[in-house]
């Protein structure tokens, strides 16, 4: 989606309305700062909001979110268009997410690997060794949690049976067994076990 159309679109329908974006603000129940903020392309309108708003400018979601008015014979077709953006969009910030999740993960392996070498062969006395160990243990532990959190919510996993994707509960996903981001998880739609891959998008 291009912010920067939206934004002057929803400029252009205000100001065919004869509002201002401090009057606009006010119909909304929120700041002109935010307005301000939209039409310069700076951000997009809240999802909460997001019907009242096209109300107030009297056009649809599908015209907001494709920042131009659409002929009744285009409508199908822009929001075909728009549909596929937004499922890009989605598989490209997915991406972003687990390549996170990588980094994350390494982040908190080395340092914890690095000291337990430090620890082995400096000949460190029992406790700052035992300190050392327990802290970055800690930090590991806290690392992997956050990583494993965000390969659990980005994305599906897609069942090998029945081909349903889905976001598996934190429990199982966290005592299956894996190899990289293949799962062996329970299908909540056909029930049957079965290795699952991670996809991106539905």
């Amino acid at each position: 989606m291009d912010q920067v159309k939206i934004g002057k679109f929803i400029a252009q329908r205000r100001k065919s309305k004869n509002l201002t974006q401090a009057s606009l603000a006010e119909k909304l129940n929120i700041t002109d700062r935010a307005i301000s903020k939209w039409e310069t392309g700076k951000g997009m309108p809240d999802t909460s909001i997001m019907l009242e708003l096209c109300s107030e400018l009297e056009i649809s979601v599908n015209e907001l979110l494709s920042g131009e008015m659409i002929e009744m014979k285009d409508y199908d077709k822009k929001a075909e268009e728009l549909l596929l953006e937004m499922a890009k969009n989605e598989e490209t910030n997915n991406k972003k997410l687990l390549m996170l999740e990588t980094v994350i993960g390494l982040i908190s392996a080395i340092p914890f690997i690095i000291l337990a070498f430090v620890v082995e062969y400096t000949k460190m006395e029992f406790v700052p060794a035992i300190i050392l160990m327990i802290t970055s243990g800690i930090v590991f532990i806290i690392g992997i949690s956050f990583a494993m959190k965000i390969e659990r919510e980005v994305g599906y996993y897609e069942c090998n049976k029945c081909h349903h994707k889905y976001i598996p509960k934190s429990l199982p996903f966290w005592f299956s067994m894996h190899y990289g981001r293949t799962r062996h998880l329970k299908c909540p739609k056909c029930n049957e076990k079965s290795w699952n891959k991670k996809v991106l998008s539905k």
